[in-house]
């Protein structure tokens, strides 16, 4: 496999147009580890409770002690909501669900 192929293109809802190239294995992990979690309509969890919740999903290999979690977390949310695959919710802080 290629660098290229180990790479993987992600946007970001609040910068669009901006695309960042990442680690595939990484972004897949967390995006598998996240989806599951969040619950299906508003008014969602927080992210803290979704990082709670998806921390034992990680793999070790990728993210030893849950190391980095919390950037990947970010990463993949902004990326899941510019693709509208989730969103979040009107209340405060920021509470996020999966889309229909």
């Amino acid at each position: 496999m290629s660098d290229a192929d180990d790479r993987i293109e992600i946007e970001s809802i609040t910068s669009p147009h901006h695309v960042q190239r990442v680690n595939r294995a990484k972004y897949m992990a967390m995006r598998e580890a996240l989806l599951p979690v969040l619950p299906d309509a508003p008014p969602g969890i927080t992210v803290a409770e979704a990082k709670a919740a998806l921390l034992e999903h990680l793999s070790p290999d990728l993210f030893p002690g849950g190391e980095k979690a919390g950037w990947w977390l970010k990463a993949v949310q902004l990326d899941l909501e510019a693709k509208g695959v989730i969103a979040r919710g009107t209340a405060k802080p920021v509470r996020l669900y999966r889309c229909a």
